[in-house]
């Protein structure tokens, strides 16, 4: 096979294949940097646990309405808005922790979530949900899709100085009052937006995936927060390339493919990262510096 028909042939020749690129590519300029941030904020766990949140709101769409993407997606973000405001009311009321009750009503969510599809649909609908199906984009996903990355990128925009102090100060952020509290529930609201996007292509299960692997492995890379931010997005974009061409050439589901790729990076990356990879931790050049 020549180079063109492994690299470029199936986006050229199918539609399915250039709307799934088109998908990754957006879940990637949204996913990666919101990825990068919860990294920052030891928040990766997290993003795991508000992935599976949404899981209640797309099965009981799903019951409603069938395997429709938008109706799961409005279903879902309903569900992971719901659980982002009472885990936060619940964190003021109590002592308990942000982390903890994220994680429980992860828990909660989950179970429900499988319950309500296994009870009402199949074995198939039950993998489909968990799992997606980024070969089955549509038009209609990708404008969403599109229109989600372009909300976290101008999001972001404007809360930039805000979530960088957050990151590295929040003490100091907290003192700043309502400002740092605004900053923080935007936030949150674009992590959810993000992983119902990812939802879409990727399932509850596979979403967080190219959110976490790209930013982790960009820890590895860089020191400066605009360089880890460019390493993050570059790996995001390569590993839905990468993953489609393998899922197509391998006749492999296109998801785990593309999670699979990210992780190799990541893999990679704590081998080879200039920034406490194995490699220089071994030739006695390990770069130290926070």
């Amino acid at each position: 096979m020549t180079p063109y028909e492994i690299l470029w042939q199936p986006f050229a020749d199918f539609a399915f294949m250039r709307h799934a690129l088109v998908g990754c590519l957006a879940l990637a300029l949204g996913c990666a940097p919101i990825g990068l941030f919860l990294v920052l904020r030891r928040m990766s766990l997290m993003g795991d646990a508000m992935s599976h949140a949404i899981l209640p709101g797309a099965a009981i769409a799903f019951i409603a309405y069938g395997l429709s993407l938008t109706a799961m997606s409005i279903g879902g973000l309903i569900a992971g808005l719901v659980v982002v405001l009472a885990a936060g009311m619940v964190t003021r009321a109590t002592q308990l922790k942000e982390d903890a009750n994220f994680a429980a009503f992860y828990l909660v969510s989950l179970a429900s979530g499988v319950l309500l599809v296994s009870k009402w649909g199949s074995n198939v609908d039950l993998m489909h949900i968990l799992f997606g199906t980024v070969l089955a984009v549509d038009a209609a996903a990708l404008v969403f899709l599109a229109a989600v990355a372009t909300t976290t990128l101008v999001v972001l925009a404007l809360f930039y100085r805000a979530l960088v102090v957050e990151s590295f100060d929040p003490e100091f952020l907290q003192s700043m009052g309502g400002r740092g509290a605004w900053a923080h529930f935007a936030f949150l609201i674009l992590v959810v937006l993000n992983l119902v996007a990812g939802f879409q292509a990727l399932g509850t299960l596979m979403a967080v995936g190219l959110m976490m692997l790209p930013a982790a492995s960009a820890r590895l890379w860089a020191k400066e927060l605009p360089a880890m931010l460019c390493v993050a997005l570059g790996i995001a974009l390569v590993s839905g390339y990468v993953g489609l061409l393998i899922s197509y050439h391998g006749d492999l589901p296109s998801g785990p493919s593309i999670i699979l790729t990210a992780g190799l990076a990541y893999f990679g990356s704590l081998a080879l990262g200039r920034r406490g990879g194995l490699l220089w931790r071994w030739l006695g050049h390990e770069h130290l510096e926070a």
